[in-house]
């Protein structure tokens, strides 16, 4: 796991939470309109249906709740920059309690239970408090911006799958468009690319010549949906390329071996 050295950006905490709930309000309100024939179409993630998806979604924004009704760990075992390389080697486990969660009712129901659940215990929660995720002691303030990353992620794994149109919260997809921005700089240290996810991140990375004034030698650019397809494997770099979906100048601008971040 590359260590997170890179100086972390800054998350207003109240402006995360509101991005969470916004966004689960969002994709809870659309599932809410899916019938059984929908629920039983394929996804672009394995063998999930839009049922194991849509309980996933519920599952992953729950685990604010859960984890704050577990005692608090005693030390902090995460950083931000940490998480989105951890999350590779639980990939089984995710797919194992994905099913078990959505075998305990309605979706509907699902996300009636969670909202409940967040809405009685997020509001008084600090976003210094420690929670035990999955990979040890987290500050919930840290663990809520990794949250838009899975909202927004899955969001769009929904709309590709059922062409709902589900809306992107500007606030989540800013947040999950510069986490992932800022970890393809801690995977690739350096200064000779810059890579620009407009409007919201851009950050230098790739070992070689560093440019110091002007336009840098090697630049990649792509719109924030894009990026996210890209970093977390929805969609291949020379694909990307080829629909012109991005753009690379330069002989170091070419990021297909240091994709996707996100497992």
């Amino acid at each position: 796991m590359p260590p997170a050295r890179k100086r972390l950006r800054a998350y207003d905490p109240d402006i995360t939470r509101a991005a969470v709930l916004a966004q689960f309000g969002q994709v809870r309100q659309a599932v809410g309109t899916l019938t059984e024939e929908q629920f039983a179409l394929p996804t672009r993630l394995g063998d999930w249906t839009v049922r194991e998806l849509a309980a996933h979604i519920a599952m992953v924004s729950g685990l604010v709740a859960r984890y704050l009704r577990l005692p608090e760990p005693g030390h902090r075992d995460l950083a931000l920059l940490d998480w989105p390389f951890a999350t590779v080697t639980a990939a089984g486990q995710v797919d194992e309690d994905t099913r078990a969660f959505a075998d305990g009712g309605s979706v509907a129901e699902l996300y009636d239970r969670t909202a409940a659940d967040l809405e009685e215990l997020l509001p008084d929660a600090s976003a210094e408090r420690l929670v035990p995720m999955r990979f040890g002691g987290m500050r919930l303030g840290d663990f809520m911006v990794t949250r838009t990353v899975e909202l927004i992620v899955h969001t769009d794994d929904l709309n590709d799958a059922t062409g709902l149109g589900v809306p992107y919260d500007r606030r989540a997809l800013a947040a999950c468009s510069r986490l992932l921005a800022d970890a393809l700089a801690v995977k690739a240290p350096g200064a000779s690319t810059e890579v620009r996810v407009p409007p919201f991140a851009v950050v230098q990375c790739v070992e070689g010549p560093r440019h110091t004034r002007g336009t840098p030698p090697n630049v990649v650019e792509a719109d924030p949906l894009t990026w996210i397809r890209l970093a977390t494997g929805r969609t291949g770099w020379r694909d990307a390329l080829e629909a012109a979906k991005v753009t690379a100048s330069g002989e170091r601008a070419d990021l297909g071996a240091l994709l996707p971040i996100l497992g």
